[in-house]
């Protein structure tokens, strides 16, 4: 028995899979099976898999179905109780597995992921979704800031997670969002607990044929409906009204959609002077120094610019909030 079963989807990658598939295979962690999932793929990809001799390895092949169906297929063939994701065009770093077996092992963690090294289609360095990566690395990297962060942006890598099989087996939904994040908010509101690995244990390849850049289920406008639903259908379930801190770019849209779904906006929080003491959309804004304390009323936090999040947790933490159970950073 394998103590990780590794998925791997791919769909025309013959030009990048072999190493994919030898960074998982020259894993530190040996005890393992990767299991290659070839989506209907049009070029060589299932003969560079088969010139790969190694008994841990399977190849299989089905018809087109996209990621979500493919990742499924690898869940349904796994035989190890962690299953850990890794796709066509990104690299492993040796000790990846080893040290994600060994935090689920010591944490009380269901799904753990790691950092990563954000790199162009030749393995060199790439200017490209930097905030993302400084994201990842300096605010969400304990499982606390991850609970509390979700809503803002996926918080994991998705070809770094390693997780209990129980969570692949909540099935990856295919439509127009992005099945990953959405497999996480979904798995989050079950009460999965997540952590990652403070160390960079994966190379991540920013291509212009990656998913994330090419298909529109991964569209900045598909991830926001994605957070839009989950937090409806989870924090804000129930609720009535709630309290929005930032009336900027980012709070406008937040607030026009808040009442939009029928929640009564109770109170505005900005520190800008200008918008203290008015109303916007019917909505009376006050400065946060003005803020009572928690009465059970969801606090939503919309704000965007750097070093924001970071200044308001102790404020709102002040006035008895938790971040993450009654208070919601969203983006």
């Amino acid at each position: 028995m394998p103590k990780v079963s590794v998925v791997l989807p791919v769909f025309n990658a013959a030009d990048t899979v072999a190493r994919a598939v030898r960074s998982i295979l020259e894993q530190t962690l040996c005890e393992i099976e990767l299991i290659v999932v070839d989506d209907g793929s049009t070029d060589d990809t299932a003969d560079v898999v088969k010139a790969i001799r190694d008994p841990r390895l399977r190849l299989v092949q089905q018809p087109r179905g996209q990621v979500a169906v493919a990742a499924n297929t690898g869940t349904a063939h796994a035989t190890a109780p962690l299953i850990a994701r890794m796709d066509a065009d990104d690299y492993s770093h040796p000790q990846r597995l080893e040290r994600q077996w060994e935090m689920l092992q010591q944490q009380s963690a269901d799904v753990v992921g790691c950092q990563v090294r954000i790199v162009d289609e030749a393995g060199g360095a790439t200017c490209t979704m930097q905030n993302y990566q400084r994201w990842i690395k300096e605010e969400t990297h304990t499982a606390e800031q991850i609970r509390a962060l979700r809503f803002v942006e996926f918080p994991l890598v998705n070809p770094t997670i390693m997780a209990r099989r129980e969570y692949f087996e909540l099935g990856f939904s295919d439509g127009d969002f992005p099945e990953d994040y959405d497999l996480m908010l979904r798995a989050s509101r079950q009460g999965m607990r997540f952590a990652k690995v403070d160390q960079i244990l994966l190379d991540w390849t920013d291509g212009p044929n990656r998913l994330t850049r090419s298909d529109p289920r991964y569209t900045p406008e598909a991830f926001d409906r994605c957070r839009r639903t989950h937090l409806l259908d989870g924090p804000l379930a129930g609720a009535k009204a709630v309290d929005l801190w930032g009336i900027g770019q980012t709070g406008k849209s937040w607030l026009r959609w808040l009442q939009a779904q029928g929640l009564t906006v109770r109170r505005g929080y900005e520190v800008n002077r200008r918008k203290i003491d008015t109303k916007i959309h019917g909505v009376p804004i006050a400065h946060p120094d003005d803020m009572p304390n928690a009465d059970g009323t969801p606090l939503i936090i919309a704000v965007g610019a750097d070093g924001a999040r970071a200044t308001i947790t102790p404020h709102v933490q002040s006035r008895q909030y938790q971040i993450g159970g009654d208070a919601w950073f969203v983006a």
